[in-house]
């Protein structure tokens, strides 16, 4: 009792979903299972049919859940890639109609197999109809998302959750009371006209504050919130879900934030409180005494199941068809689209949740249980599909025929004349014990392109430009500029040392490279802040964001002029990866170095398509016209990041790409790259393109 007492205290139920949401996850990926399945286990554990300590129905859980739910759908709408979904929008829309008929279709049927209502039935058939990309991650490592099957797939998840919501809201209002044609009729006009506001008002309205609001990231932070539960309090008085409105505020705002910190603060919010919540509360739902009970229910999870795995895969087959796609693309759109996560549990909830006046919920609790196994299946089953199957696939040679070619850092300002541009490298300085690599560094690459490089220097601003502390600070600023404009001449390279005076740091330099047409920007960082902080911290990823040009991040830990070995880790060949390549080969080409590009492989992965990568790596490699010594090295390993430090013991230097994955909770940096820059001994450069 005083368990139960002390449980019922909104503090105390907060604290416990803290406490969940904080060990959980991790021990469950430990156990290479998705953290969100502990989330649910935990939910079942601690709920009613558990230890009792938390209560779905309690207004503390009730709030967070339905923040979550909100959170979830609005992150789903945030993560649909509208570029990629432009560049193939016939085929997108085709595949999407594909994906969502033929689940729609098998649901319904399921629904009246096990004798549930038409209304019912068509709710179940949206439910399979919705696909949540869980598998991006893998797509994007791999360095395929620009396959048109992968790009297709993509954008087919406009249509299908869409369609998915639309169903939902349709359902619902019919669920909810008396509907004839002509409520349908307004529900559907309301809604198209809701949409349009939502569409391109808050599109419109999010440019419009940004553009005036410049750097101000908190406001522009409680602007994207105001308008995410803005439209959710707008589906609810036009008589549709709030989550309908939480994914088409995700579109809209989605072209305002594109890939800015804002967003990846947006997200983070999202993926560490509120979603987590979400599924702790659907945990809290399931009934696992009785759903074991019912032999019926069991049948029905089953069908369930293999009723999406079948359909999803159907519609994949005819696509192969339509589209002339090949066997392994066919496979890699099935398991891009199997799993079923955001939209597929935001409605199930919603659905369960929905009561006639009849005391009637729209779905029992024997479709919810089915739903979250579903969830889990598909969660598990398609990341483990799209990693077999994925590999096969490779861009098309147009693509890399432009990659190889194209210089990374060249500048596509097409209204400057060829003869005015400069090779220009920014190098950022702020540490006189390690400015001296700094600008040797930025002095190799300047000098083998005949261009310059721009030492700045960034002054904090204060309010009078005349404070003392303005003025000393300055002063400070000189030397260290002076210091190297020695350094630079030593290398014989033209130097235009530079002083700005800015509110950000890294605004500052954004603006510097951006005045001075850089090419790049070649930065450092403390040697006494760890490595995920300085990836996670705001002045690199604000570089990385508002910077015109590629930001080279470096850790020197001698002279570059005495770099003989160059590691450079291939996993894919995207533009970005050839960029890594085009660095290496470039200083090695000034210290007579050596190259390696080390690719490491599957041990699943076929040799006949290891020996197609390294072929397709050899031949970007002999177009260049730098005479390097480069050598490629391919190694099977089930663990990237423990084969490339091992490997980079022998090396001076490794050069990698600062990657980041999209994931259904929010955004995560890549671990392989986490974990290697936390290992390597060795100098290293981080390696980041614009907006990354």
């Amino acid at each position: 009792m005083a368990l139960q007492t002390l449980a019922e205290s909104p503090i105390v139920a907060f604290t416990i979903l803290l406490t969940v949401i904080f060990t959980v996850p991790p021990i469950f990926e430990k156990l290479r299972l998705p953290g969100l399945v502990g989330l649910l286990v935990a939910g079942v554990i601690l709920g009613e049919n558990g230890l009792k300590l938390l209560n779905s129905e309690s207004d503390t859980i009730k709030l967070l859940s339905d923040i979550g739910k909100i959170y979830l759908m609005f992150v789903a709408g945030l993560e649909i890639d509208l570029e990629q979904f432009r560049k193939t929008k016939n085929r997108s829309i085709g595949f999407g109609i594909l994906t969502f008929l033929v689940p729609l279709i098998a649901g319904i049927l399921v629904g009246r197999l096990f004798n549930f209502g038409w209304n019912a039935a068509f709710l179940i058939g949206s439910l399979l109809a919705s696909h949540t990309l869980l598998a991006y991650p893998i797509v994007s490592r791999l360095g395929v998302v620009t396959n048109e099957a992968v790009t297709v797939t993509i954008g087919a998840t406009i249509f299908t959750d869409t369609g998915a919501l639309l169903v939902l809201a349709i359902c619902v209002g019919i669920h909810g009371g008396e509907f004839s044609a002509l409520s349908l009729a307004t529900l559907l006009g309301g809604l198209a006209i809701y949409s349009v506001v939502v569409l391109f008002g808050f599109d419109w309205a999010g440019k419009e504050f940004f553009r005036r609001s410049g750097d101000e990231q908190s406001n522009q932070f409680l602007f994207i919130l105001l308008a995410l539960f803005l439209a959710s309090v707008g589906a609810q008085v036009i008589g549709v879900e709030k989550i309908v409105g939480a994914f088409l505020a995700g579109l809209a705002v989605n072209d305002v934030l594109g890939r800015s910190p804002v967003k990846e603060k947006i997200e983070f919010i999202g993926s560490v409180l509120f979603i987590p919540c979400f599924f702790v509360d659907m945990g809290l739902l399931i009934n696992i005494p009785a759903f074991l009970k019912t032999l019926s229910s069991v049948w029905l999870t089953v069908v369930i199941v293999v009723a999406l795995i079948g359909s999803k895969f159907i519609a994949a087959f005819l696509a192969k068809l339509f589209y002339r796609y090949n066997t392994a693309e066919m496979l890699t759109m099935w398991s891009l689209s199997l799993p079923q996560v955001a939209a597929t549990l935001a409605a199930a909830l919603v659905a369960y949740q929905t009561v006639n006046p009849a005391g009637e919920r729209l779905i029992n609790e024997g479709v919810l249980n089915s739903v979250i196994v579903l969830m889990l299946v598909t969660a598990i089953l398609g990341p483990i599909i799209t990693s077999r199957f994925a590999t096969a696939l490779q861009v098309s040679e147009a693509d890399l025929a432009t990659d190889s070619l194209s210089t990374w850092w060249e500048s596509h300002e097409t209204e400057i004349e060829e003869e005015q541009q400069q090779f220009t490298v920014v190098v950022p300085i702020y540490n006189p014990q390690t400015q001296r690599y700094l600008i040797e560094m930025a002095a190799l690459l300047a000098r083998h392109e005949s261009g310059r490089i721009v030492p700045l220097a960034i002054t904090k601003a204060l309010i009078q430009m005349d404070d003392p502390q303005l003025v000393t600070a300055l002063e400070q600023s000189q030397k260290r500029l002076q210091l190297a404009k020695e350094i630079s001449q030593e290398f014989d390279v033209e130097v235009s040392p530079a002083i700005r005076i800015d509110d950000d740091a890294a605004l500052g330099i954004s603006r510097a490279s951006r005045e001075r047409n850089a090419n790049l920007v070649v930065m450092g960082w403390s040697q006494t802040t760890g490595f995920r902080a300085r990836l996670f911290g705001s002045v690199l990823d604000s570089v990385f964001w508002s910077a015109h040009c590629p930001v080279a991040v470096t850790r020197l830990l001698s002279s570059p002029t005495t770099i003989q070995r160059i590691l450079v880790p291939v996993g894919d060949l995207t533009r970005q990866t050839i960029g890594a390549v085009r660095f290496a080969q470039i200083l090695a080409d000034v210290n007579q170095a050596e190259v390696v590009l080390l690719h490491v492989s599957d041990r699943k992965t076929p040799p006949a398509l290891v020996e197609k990568f390294t072929s397709q790596l050899s031949e970007i490699v002999t177009k260049s016209q730098l005479q390097v010594k480069t050598n490629i090295q391919t190694i099977k390993g089930d663990d990237i990041a423990r084969v490339i430090i091992r490997e980079a013991q022998a090396f001076d230097l490794a050069v990698l790409r600062s990657v980041r994955y999209r994931t259904a909770g929010g955004l995560a940096v890549s671990q392989v790259t986490t974990q290697i820059l936390r290992a390597l001994k060795c100098s290293i450069v981080l390696l980041g393109e614009p907006h990354s």
